[in-house]
């Protein structure tokens, strides 16, 4: 099995998909790495460019890219399935994201709300698996023992 593969498998905690292979994006990984870059380059000009009073057009192809980026992001991980949307790192990426389209409706509040997106996204990939993994509907992760 290759580390695409492995990654894929390791999001799934559901009964129905836990022990049933999943279809894979070729180069998922590399995907995934090329959008978390971005990502990571996005939201931290962003948010040093919100603080220091930047302007409006300068950060919104910014906020865009950080909004494209997070939304590949999720498609790459939650790939065939939308399973993830009810576990813990789900949820979390559902918050970040609807904050961050927020931002073009709360501008004068903006600064916060992408301060809160950083917490969101630090807290959320630092967490332990059995937070991450969490179902709200299933309860926690389901694991096979070998």
């Amino acid at each position: 099995m290759n580390d695409d593969e492995e990654s894929l498998e390791e999001n799934s905690s559901t009964p129905s998909c836990s022990t049933a292979r999943r279809r894979t994006i070729p180069y998922a990984r590399v995907w995934n790495i090329a959008f978390r870059t971005f990502h990571l380059v996005f939201i931290s000009i962003l948010v040093g460019g919100h603080a220091f009073g930047a302007s409006a057009d300068q950060l919104r192809p910014l906020l865009y890219g950080a909004i494209v980026t997070g939304v590949g992001m999720a498609f790459i991980d939650g790939y065939p399935t939308l399973e993830f949307l009810h576990m813990g790192w789900g949820v979390m990426l559902i918050v970040k994201l609807s904050l961050l389209c927020l931002v073009p409706f709360m501008w004068s509040h903006r600064l916060p709300i992408l301060i809160a997106v950083v917490i969101i996204g630090s807290v959320g990939s630092h967490m332990p698996r059995k937070f991450r993994h969490y179902s709200i509907i299933y309860g926690p992760e389901k694991r096979e023992t070998a």
